[in-house]
């Protein structure tokens, strides 16, 4: 293993699947040789979202950067701002929605797994 230093800003953006205004950068992860861990950088733009889903088996770990959402935690709305740190057991059903003006960026961590299962509600 190498230590390893990156801007988040030369990472490759991506959209996000079923997803409406949001993108995901992998910032880390095992193809940079970090074998536990993956460390993502998700944005929603003003009225982005991301469907209700869960992970079966995958926890999240969750640092809010930047604005704030709307966290739809097992059916229950919470406000979740930047500064504020989320855990989501594996299990959870979650959703994100950004209703306000300025975007949302958030860290999230998962641990690396065999499979990544994810089952949408829709």
């Amino acid at each position: 293993m190498t230590a390893v230093i990156r801007a988040m800003q030369s990472v490759p953006t991506v959209e996000v699947g079923r997803s409406e205004g949001a993108t995901i950068q992998v910032l880390l992860g095992p193809d940079d040789d970090v074998p536990h861990f993956h460390t993502r950088r998700f944005t929603l733009e003003p009225g982005g979202w991301i469907p209700e889903h869960m992970h079966p088996d995958i926890e999240h770990q969750q640092v809010m950067l930047e604005g704030e959402m709307v966290l739809v935690l097992d059916g229950e709305e919470r406000r979740a701002r930047a500064g504020d740190v989320v855990y989501i057991p594996a299990g959870c059903w979650h959703a994100y929605r950004n209703e306000g003006r300025a975007r949302v960026r958030f860290l999230c961590m998962v641990p690396v797994t065999e499979t990544y299962d994810t089952e949408f509600r829709e």
